[in-house]
């Protein structure tokens, strides 16, 4: 199976800079994908110049004349630019010219561009973006939403908790992922109303609900979902990320005091590395933008190319499971027992049970 992607060159804070030099990396390490990039060509085909033949072979241009700026609202974007790269890849998903569309730009945009050019999963009223974090456990943990929907009803997080479920079924192939919902406390009086009720519909569901988890058990790896609004869940990424380089920061700043800890460290080098690639946030780029009918993955804005990179190969992997066509079929016993029973929430019996 060839994975076609589809990139929008233009997007993020450093722009061609940064998406040709990390399509040409992922095209010599995937040789069974294809990669469009969009974009002004005047600005593209010289940096594509000096790509081998064997990679420049699989690597085709669209050309888009304008560009979506990271300070552009969501409303100029979709309106006023029905040319810039950002709609034209995502155009070329809805008319299965690519599998999976990678962008770097303004997220509030990319969010309105997708919904108006795509359009929503039945039984999907927004799509929540998700991305994996890194566990204790030596795996990942996914946890959406992280900063789509700052105001979320109960239903909305039951269907986060579906997508996300759909996501890792597909791309990591656990057969029943365990689902927490983000919290206050793991008590189940714990929480806000909408939490509560949100709890209460996923103890009715057949999703595997684990219950209510706290923020560290996002790096516990207490369940392979954590499901919150995103508020919340931006919040919680950003503060991460933060963590992680201030760490970083301490650990070079401590053994770089003297010559001594210079030594010492020297010494420790081996693990230090070890340290540095298994809390290097650049590994875990690249958010999928869940519950629209097409693959939309969002790569960090200030991306450098080996971050940038890491988004294409989540892409791909998000094509090459079809994790669109899983997770649609995850859904259908949901939306058959919501038209059933005439609710909004869909809560189907033991023998509409699917493994998602």
């Amino acid at each position: 199976m060839t994975v076609r992607l589809v990139v929008d060159a233009m997007g993020g804070d450093h722009g061609a800079g940064v998406t040709v030099p990390a399509a040409a990396a992922f095209l010599r390490h995937h040789p069974d994908a294809t990669l469009t990039l969009v974009g002004q060509g005047e600005v593209l085909e010289p940096m594509i110049g000096g790509v081998p033949a064997d990679v420049r072979s699989r690597l085709a241009l669209e050309e888009a004349p304008e560009v979506v700026l990271m300070d552009d609202p969501p409303a100029v974007a979709l309106r006023g630019k029905r040319r810039s790269s950002m709609r034209v890849a995502l155009e070329l998903v809805k008319a299965g010219k690519a599998d999976a569309c990678v962008s770097a730009g303004n997220t509030g945009a990319l969010m309105a561009i997708s919904r108006f050019v795509l359009k929503t999963l039945d039984g999907i009223d927004r799509p929540a973006i998700a991305t994996v974090l890194p566990n204790v456990k030596g795996g990942v943990t996914t946890v959406l939403d992280l900063g789509a929907n700052v105001d979320c009803s109960a239903e909305h997080l039951f269907q986060f908790a579906l997508l996300g479920s759909a996501l890792v079924c597909a791309v990591d192939e656990v057969e029943r992922p365990s689902v927490g919902l983000l919290n206050v406390g793991e008590e189940a009086i714990k929480g806000n109303e909408v939490v509560k009720q949100a709890a209460e519909l996923l103890r009715a569901s057949p999703l595997n609900f684990y219950g209510n988890v706290e923020g560290d058990d996002i790096y516990k790896g207490t369940t392979d979902v954590v499901v919150c609004d995103g508020f919340v869940g931006n919040v919680a990424l950003k503060t991460s990320e933060g963590l992680a380089q201030m760490l970083g920061a301490m650990i070079k700043e401590e053994f770089t005091r003297n010559a001594f800890t210079r030594l010492v460290a020297l010494v420790a080098m081996p693990v230090l590395n070890h340290f540095k690639r298994r809390v290097d946030h650049r590994r875990y780029n690249g958010a999928s933008l869940l519950g629209l009918r097409g693959i939309v993955i969002k790569s960090h804005g200030s991306a450098d190319a080996f971050a940038f990179e890491m988004a294409l190969v989540r892409a791909y992997e998000a094509a090459r499971h079809r994790l669109l066509e899983r997770t649609v079929a995850a859904m259908a016993p949901f939306q058959l027992a919501a038209r059933v029973s005439g609710k909004g929430a869909p809560v189907p019996d033991d023998a509409q049970r699917v493994a998602v």
